[in-house]
């Protein structure tokens, strides 16, 4: 991977890079089609992480399949794929990790226990590896999104990390790779999402400020469907996801939601007017 990297460089090409953890659905390929646009060569990593998941998470059920990754791959045009070994990324003796301290405490942060310090640490290593110009990374996953610009800034590592907005199911659900833990019912129940984050905009529209009241009429709204349990609903500063009380400017809404065993995340940018 990095003597591939290394001739592409040298003649002058621009890498980009899509990392993933596989199973490719409609929300990758956007970023791979994105990817495409900004550079003249594409590499994608399939690698599912251990050290991003917790001891009672879902690594070894994570869905896989490397065969249809590869040719959905194929089809869109990437140049390499990158798919290390587990035992290759952390070998006998690994013991250096990456936190960004701040952005990676609120939200999943709070819930996921070195959850970004397994994020920051995988992608540091695999930015070290396959030295792209730039990365694309999904606006679902927003506060991952936030961490690894802060660690590329942080580090003077050189890299443009570009942001690309949520693909969503015609019902609305962002698409995962995780919604195929949902059962038919279960699948139904999962719009809910974001329909709370539609109901949040519609409301402060109409003038709704106060983050406290209608953060409760979200999770009325969400628990009223049935597979439901709340993970946090957080109204949020978009760039450093402190608390906001008053919805006076853009805010973000970021929401985790377990429906059924499933963990769902989205957001959006709830704005006034």
């Amino acid at each position: 991977m990095r003597a591939w990297s290394e001739r592409v460089r040298q003649d002058g090409a621009r890498i980009a890079f899509v990392p993933t953890m596989g199973y490719f659905h409609e929300g990758h390929l956007a970023l791979m089609r994105k990817a495409k646009e900004l550079a003249d060569k594409l590499v994608v990593s399939i690698f599912v992480n251990p050290i991003q998941f917790g001891p009672q998470e879902d690594f070894a059920a994570y869905p896989r399949d490397l065969n249809r990754d590869a040719r959905l791959a194929e089809e869109i045009g990437v140049d390499v794929l990158f798919v290390p070994e587990a035992q290759k990324m952390y070998p006998s003796g690994f013991q250096t990790y990456v936190e960004v301290s701040e952005l990676s405490k609120p939200l999943c942060g709070a819930r996921r226990p070195g959850h970004f310090r397994g994020v920051a640490t995988v992608c540091l290593k695999l930015f070290n590896i396959v030295k792209p110009h730039l990365a694309v990374f999904g606006l679902k996953d927003y506060q991952q999104f936030l961490v690894i610009r802060r660690l590329v800034e942080d580090l003077n590592l050189g890299i443009e990390i570009v942001g690309h907005p949520i693909v969503r199911e015609e019902d609305g659900l962002a698409m995962s790779s995780r919604n195929t833990y949902l059962s038919p019912e279960e699948r139904k129940s999962a719009t809910c999402l974001y329909k709370a984050l539609c109901l949040a905009q519609e409301k402060v529209k109409e003038g709704a400020r106060e983050a406290p009241p209608l953060k409760k009429e979200i999770e009325a709204f969400i628990l009223s469907y049935p597979y439901t349990r709340i993970d946090y609903v957080e109204f949020c500063h978009p760039e450093t996801l402190e608390p906001v009380k008053e919805i006076s400017s853009p805010t973000l809404l970021a929401l985790a939601v377990f429906v059924g065993r499933a963990r769902l995340i989205d957001n959006a940018l709830i704005k006034p007017l």
